[in-house]
């Protein structure tokens, strides 16, 4: 599953309120390039992706995108409380 995402990066893409959405969640700048930072969160090491139903779910660290499977649409991305 991972693969497929990969090889299609260049499709991904998200709304305009997606990526205020985005930016809000993740607590980013303004100046911040929501695709290519989503991009190089998915391309790191140690990100984890699975599919489940229509989404990918791909998390690193703290953080979850979600993608549409079928459009490359990122949905959301959030921050998870990690307990120790």
């Amino acid at each position: 599953m991972e693969r497929i995402l990969i090889d299609n990066l260049d499709k991904l893409h998200t709304t305009p309120m997606g990526e205020i959405r985005i930016k809000r969640n993740l607590s980013l700048l303004d100046e911040i390039d929501v695709i290519e930072y989503a991009k190089s969160l998915i391309l790191n090491k140690n990100a984890s992706t699975i599919k489940k139903g229509k989404n990918y779910y791909v998390s690193i660290n703290d953080i979850v995108l979600t993608i549409n499977s079928y459009s490359y649409t990122i949905i959301t991305a959030k921050r998870i409380k990690i307990f120790a």
